[in-house]
């Protein structure tokens, strides 16, 4: 299998980069599997209420089932369809923190597929920083993946010219945006209870985070 065509938006706002973009989720939106760019590092983007598509996404990254995947949405307003419910804690840091570093843990309503949650019922949530990503859900008018473009266990890749062959040759496009910034990834933290839980420290200190949310970090 030959690889994917590459499609420059290194200027998401550009007319060709907004057609590339447009390109892409309309692959999305008949099932396909994108490489996209994220705010840190290039990601694999699929119709996250499409089961078919999500399972392309784990074959293409020979991950394992019992791993989940994130998701990211265009606006805060899209948490609700896949969310069973949004505590308060979890608004307050989704006004302060979004678009940003921090990916939030909620409980996955009933239309989210189980092979996103690794059957855990919990579904992690991020809005889109990079405004290619922010246009790709958009257009595909659904929440779309977020995880790495990469084989699992594997680095991660902030540039496409160093993007895993067997990802490139098993994808239908690549959004190419320029090296991206790498670094850490996206503080995540587990809303599923009224207080919010740090699940892994990252982009966006614990403390800034539980300041927010109303409760001060615990120390002992």
């Amino acid at each position: 299998m030959s690889d994917a065509r590459t499609l420059d938006v290194t200027d998401p706002a550009s007319p060709s980069a907004r057609e590339a973009i447009l390109e892409a989720a309309a692959r999305i939106r008949s099932g396909g599997v994108v490489v996209f760019p994220t705010r840190c590092l290039y990601g694999l983007g699929a119709n996250a209420l499409d089961p078919e598509a999500v399972g392309r996404v784990f074959d293409i990254k020979l991950r394992p089932q019992d791993k989940p995947i994130l998701v990211l949405v265009h606006r805060m307003s899209d948490v609700e369809r896949l969310a069973r419910r949004i505590p308060a804690c979890a608004r307050r840091i989704m006004e302060k923190f979004w678009p940003g570093g921090v990916t939030l843990v909620f409980e996955a309503g009933p239309g989210v597929s189980p092979l996103l949650t690794a059957g855990s019922g919990r579904i992690g949530i991020r809005l889109c920083g990079h405004p290619a990503a922010k246009t790709l859900a958009e257009a595909a008018g659904a929440p779309i993946t977020g995880t790495s473009a990469n084989v699992s266990g594997l680095p991660a890749c902030a540039d496409t010219s160093k993007l895993d062959p067997r990802i490139a040759a098993s994808v239908d496009l690549i959004l190419d945006a320029g090296p991206l910034a790498g670094g850490v990834g996206s503080t995540v933290v587990d809303v599923t209870e009224d207080r919010p839980r740090i699940l892994r420290d990252g982009a966006v200190s614990a403390e800034r985070i539980l300041a927010v949310a109303a409760f001060p970090a615990q120390t002992g």
